[in-house]
Formats: structure tokens, sequence, C-alpha cells
């Protein structure tokens, strides 16, 4: 595999600002919104029964969720130092391309493209119109419903996005507030359960389980659970050109948004614990409205699914930002795809790379309506693919330090090499633990682990119709 030289060291990572590109124009407290909104999703209303059950106990349960965040927090710090020393739209895309070349990379930005994110946003979708159809059903079909809600909402908010990355990011900031405000809802449940209505008593014995350490093996499924209800932060790589004083603070944004995540996600989890008890939150299917209904009745069922929906929303929002922005550093590297690495200056906005994005959302949205269930396993089945790539992203650390020494790094992950050796070996155990998941499962009567090879091998062939990179270095 050939690789591109990387520019030299005195010549600007992101010379894109200067000219037509990316400007720094986010704030601190947007970037930790788009942060905060693309990690907090449907996952912290479903995860924690998985982890209840494999936990076994409210002590190695809330540990979980600790590791979990003290996991994230080291991966934050690595993908720090990569942001603050390699500012650019291209993110992940970027950090490939300078650390194993031009055809990698495409691999990796092909992957997101056409499932990692786009499948991501078409998913969320159909969360969204799920959960309203449960509030307001379109018309007598609940799926055709979802699919309705699915299609509008991507619409609309690829409207606000063309608007700017202002209207995105104050749109996002309003979403994050309600998202937050809705968490705190299921906390509010958790301590009436415990002090106003006498409900937490029933999970006192629960709570006090006695704490022996679960089985490895067990624990570690649990905290896959928990790493994925994480997951997203790295996004925040994607805006490293946008933000304001981008070298401290993306610092800031990323160590901010991972503590605020973990406080959420340990008030949550203890909410579900005052009012159903560990055994009780293994058993329920549905553990937001369990705790919902059992506090407030009937409206507290009916306000979990705003609540979700409003979750799904902003995790749509904030992944439209950030994945526009790979399809833009695409077009700034490869000449035949350079449509694409049109920016709009007076909205700050990749328009051509935002409205593909979207139309190809919108085009996978119809392929679920006719697929159903399929189309979210054959999304799901791709998990590999993902953190393959996150683990390369992780090891381009140590790459770039050896390739390119002399860059400025404003911010040097502490305790190298340890902490980014514990990440890299987390995602590692991530690719093994999705593979092993994977290849036990089928697809149309074929192993499931053929879609993510399925993915990468188109991605090869269109290798061959793209033609050459350009050959003076990445430019975003």
């Amino acid at each position: 595999m050939s690789s591109v030289p990387a520019p030299p060291a005195s010549v600007s990572p992101t010379p894109a600002r200067q000219g037509s590109g990316p400007h720094a124009v986010l704030s601190l407290g947007e970037a930790i919104a788009i942060i905060v909104g693309i990690v907090i999703g449907a996952g912290i209303f479903k995860a924690p029964q998985m982890v209840a059950m494999m936990s076994g106990s409210a002590s190695w349960m809330l540990a979980a969720w600790v590791f979990g965040g003290l996991i994230s927090l080291i991966g934050a710090l690595c993908y720090a130092e990569l942001a603050t020393a390699f500012p650019s739209a291209g993110g992940d895309y970027h950090f490939l391309r300078r650390a194993y070349g031009a055809r990698l990379s495409f691999l990796f930005a092909w992957a997101r493209f056409s499932v990692i994110t786009t499948g991501s946003i078409a998913l969320l979708g159909f969360v969204f119109g799920d959960y309203m159809t449960q509030v307001l059903q379109l018309g007598p079909n609940a799926t055709a419903s979802s699919t309705i809600y699915a299609v509008v909402v991507i619409g609309a908010l690829t409207w606000v996005n063309l608007r700017g990355i202002k209207a995105g990011a104050a749109t996002q900031t309003i979403f994050t507030l309600l998202e937050v405000s809705g968490l705190i809802m299921i906390v509010v449940a958790g301590v009436y359960l415990l002090v106003g209505s006498g409900g937490g008593a029933e999970a006192a014995p629960a709570a006090q389980t006695a704490a022996g350490m679960p089985a490895l093996s067990a624990y570690g499924l649990a905290m896959v659970f928990v790493l994925l209800t994480f997951g997203g932060w790295n996004e925040a790589a994607y805006i490293s050109a946008e933000l304001k004083d981008g070298s401290r603070n993306m610092v800031r944004a990323l160590v901010l948004s991972i503590l605020i995540i973990t406080t959420l996600y340990l008030v949550v989890n203890w909410a579900y614990l005052q009012g159903l008890g560990v055994q009780g939150m293994a058993k329920s299917d549905a553990i937001a409205a369990d705790l919902m209904g059992k506090a407030f009745g009937p409206f507290g069922e009916k306000l979990i699914s705003v609540m979700v929906a409003i979750a799904a929303l902003t995790s749509i929002n904030a992944t439209m930002i950030v994945g526009a922005r790979t399809n833009f550093a695409v077009g700034r590297d490869w000449p035949v795809l350079a449509r694409l690495g049109e920016w709009d200056d007076g909205r700050d906005t990749p328009r051509p790379a935002l409205l593909l994005q979207s139309a190809f959302a919108l085009l996978l949205v119809i392929t679920g309506f006719a697929l159903g269930s399929g189309f979210k396993s054959m999304v799901e089945f791709t998990a590999p693919v993902f953190w393959l790539f996150f683990f390369l992203s992780g090891l381009s650390l140590f790459v770039l330090r050896v390739r390119e020494p002399d860059a400025h790094r404003p911010f040097r992950v502490p305790l190298y090499p340890v902490l980014p050796i514990v990440f890299c070996l987390v995602c590692l155990y991530m690719l093994w633990s999705s593979l092993s998941y994977v290849s036990s499962q089928e697809l149309g009567g074929f192993n499931a682990a053929w879609i993510g090879v399925a993915v990468l091998a188109i991605g090869v062939i269109l290798l061959a119709f793209v033609g050459k990179p350009r050959t003076d270095g990445p430019r975003v």
C-alpha cells in the first residue's frame, strides 16, 4: 500500500482555513453540545438492562459505567493529541491518511459514508419515528408512520444544517439541553420512588445483593454494552478545524464532555436502581418506561417516548454535522470527487457533502422500510469495520509520533505510551467481541461477517474508479 508523503512540519496542517474551507467559529459550549448529543442516544434507555443482568450486583453494575467513563476519557486524551496536532474537518480520515496513506483512508471514508454515518442517521430516524408513532401515529400502518417521521426529520435537519454551522450548532445546543433535561426527569423519578412513595423499599434488598465478582466473560459483555453507549465522543475530531482556540478548547471539550456524560449515566443508573432494583432492571424489557410508569403512571410512559425521540433527534443532528465533513475532506483529496470538496464560506458548511449524505440516508430509510428488521441487522453487523478503523486511528498516534516527530503538538497524551496502549487494547477487544457476535449470526442465509467484508470490498473496487489522489499531501 503506497503512502502519501506528509507535509513538512513547517507547513500549516489546515491551509483550507486561509481560503475556502472550515473557519474557527464554534465555541467550547457548542462543541460540548455536539459531543454530548452524539454520545447520549437511545442506548441509555436500553443498555442498563443488559449491564444489570450481566453484572449481578449494584456495585459491579455502577463500576461498569465508571470503567466505561475512564476508558472513554483515555481514548479522548489520545484523540485530543491527534486533533490538536493535526486539526482537520476530516477527523479520523485525516489521521489515517497521514499515518497509512490515501488508499486505506479512502476505505474508511467509504465505510463511514455507506454504513457508519448514513446508516446511523437512518436508524436514528427510525428510532425517532417508532417512538413518535407511540405518541401520535400517522395513518393506520405503524411501520409507514415511523418511516414518514424518519423522512421528515432527516429532511428538516438537513435544511437546518444547510443554513450553516451556527444554525446547526444552535439547534444542537437546544436539543442537548432538552435531552439532558429528560435524563434528569429519570433521576427525579428515582428520587420520588425512593423518598416519596415508598417504592424504593423493594429495591433495597436487590441493591444489597452480595457484590461478588461476576463471571469475567459476562462482565466483559456488559462492558461491550457500556462502551457502545459511550460511543461517539471521537466525532469531536471532525470539528477540530472549526473550534475557536482549538489547541486548548479541543482538550477541554473532550474531557468535559466525557465527565458530563459519565455523571449523567451514573445518576440515571442510580435512579433505575432505586426504582427497580438490580433484579428488576435485569428483567425489564423497557427499563426507562417501567421506571417512569411506576413513578408517574401512563403519563410517565408517554413522556419516555418523547424523551427517546428527542435523544434520537439530538444524535441525528450531531451526526449530520460531523459526518458531512468526512465527505468534504475526501473531495479535497481526490480530484474526481472535487465537487464534494466545495465549501460554502458564507454559511461555513460543506453543502454538496451534506446533501449527498442526507440523500443516501433517505435512500437507506426507504431500503429499511422495504427490508424491515433486516436493515437494522445489516447496519449493526458492520460494527467490526468501525472497531477496526477505530483501532487504526488509535495506533496512528504512535505512527505519527515516529513519522512526524517535529510536528507541533499543543497537547500530548499523559503517561505515553501506557494510555494509548490501553486504548488500542480496548479497541482490539471490542473488535474481537463484535467479530464473535457477527460471525455467529446469519442474514438472508449468509454468515453476517460477510457484510463487513462486502462493504470494504466495494470500497476496494471504487478505488479503481476514483483515480489517483492529490500528491501534495492532505489538504484539510
